[in-house]
């Protein structure tokens, strides 16, 4: 399903989008029970908190069923109207999956990428039901089209915000098990803590349009939609 003109432009000027498609309740689950599963068994590479396994990273080079959600319709559909037909996935930004427990704090209020020429589409899949109470993802809507640069490798963009008076435009974006919310990379986000005695399971990826100025493969970069083309003049 790709999204409409209206849809697209709400994007760009927001810097979000709640896609329209849904993972499946047997896909949802099948990728769920796999992240717990890599999660319990430490599957390496992995990011421990107090010596707890809380994330696993490198999802592609999993398979199975993290490659299958990676290349999926429900999410490569709607992106074609973003990213164009030709599109990559990438493997060294993002490409993780997190469990936040109850003692998990919020995370640090933040930007994905520095520079808006080089912005990526992130999408976060949600593999539990996000809410006020277990810590949704919180977004400062329209904060992409702010100066480049304003990184936040800690608790900085709380700070920058406060600054600019924009930490109170904040809202929260609650998602059902299965849905998939696209944020421009340059926007600031970040979560609230899980104020509840369950789970918040969810998986974020990273995606851009292939660069038709790179004439060389990339091992970072997959192609996952469309095909290589490459629009360099010195070969003219």
């Amino acid at each position: 399903m790709s999204l409409t003109p209206s849809q697209v432009r709400f994007f760009r000027h927001n810097g979000f989008f709640k896609l329209p498609t849904t993972l499946s309740d047997a896909h949802t689950e099948e990728l769920r029970d796999a992240i717990w599963q890599d999660i319990e068994n430490e599957v390496e590479p992995v990011v421990r908190s107090k010596g707890r396994p809380v994330r696993i990273s490198d999802v592609w080079g999993r398979g199975g069923v993290f490659e299958r959600t990676i290349t999926c319709d429900e999410i490569l559909d709607p992106l074609t109207s973003l990213l164009g037909p030709n599109i990559e996935f990438i493997r060294n930004r993002h490409n993780h999956a997190t469990l936040r427990l109850h003692e998990d704090g919020s995370a640090y209020l933040h930007r994905d990428v520095l520079q808006w020429s080089r912005t990526i589409v992130t999408v976060l899949i949600y593999l539990e039901e996000s809410t006020m109470e277990n810590g949704c993802t919180r977004i400062i809507p329209g904060t992409h089209f702010l100066e480049s640069g304003m990184t936040s490798p800690s608790h900085e963009g709380v700070d920058r915000m406060a600054e600019a008076g924009l930490i109170d435009q904040m809202v929260p974006v609650p998602m059902k098990a299965g849905g998939l919310l696209a944020i421009d990379s340059m926007i600031f986000h970040g979560v609230g803590p899980n104020a509840t005695d369950g789970s918040r399971t969810s998986m974020t990826v990273g995606y851009h349009s292939q660069d038709e100025l790179m004439d060389f493969d990339n091992d970072k970069r997959v192609l996952v939609r469309g095909e290589p083309l490459y629009q360099g003049n010195d070969r003219r």
